[in-house]
């Protein structure tokens, strides 16, 4: 196996442990981490990206965001609460950076944008589809 292999390895189980983790803990976000994960697990091993695809973590989460048809609305109201108060958290430490504070309003403004309009939101009745 190469380094770059063996570095993709490695970051994708330290992505797969933050996604598992923040599945419980409402301040970490599990849908980035178990994207970052999910791709490099694909570029490590063929193997080990067909493992991680077919577990519940990635079934519940990612799946049919991954497959074009949109996220249930838990998900999405997860991420944009967990994103929202991070983001807060920042803001409030950035009051010697105005520019700094900008910045992270429009990221935010942009985020909450692409989440309720970007992204399709699945009925129930898609959810089981």
């Amino acid at each position: 196996m190469n380094v770059k292999k063996i570095l993709f390895l490695a970051v994708g189980c330290v992505a797969l442990a933050l996604g598992a983790v923040g599945t419980v803990l409402p301040i970490l976000p599990t849908v980035p981490f178990l994207l970052l994960a999910a791709c490099c697990f694909a570029r490590s091993s063929t193997r080990l990206h067909r493992w991680f695809t077919g577990t519940r973590l990635y079934k519940d989460n990612l799946e049919s965001y991954v497959q074009g048809k949109g996220m249930t609305r838990r998900a999405k109201i997860r991420i944009m609460v967990t994103v929202t108060v991070l983001m807060a958290i920042g803001f409030v430490m950035m009051d010697q950076v105005p520019v700094g504070r900008v910045v992270l309003a429009c990221v935010w403004a942009f985020h909450l944008l692409y989440f309720v309009f970007g992204v399709k939101t699945l009925r129930p009745e898609e959810q089981d589809a």
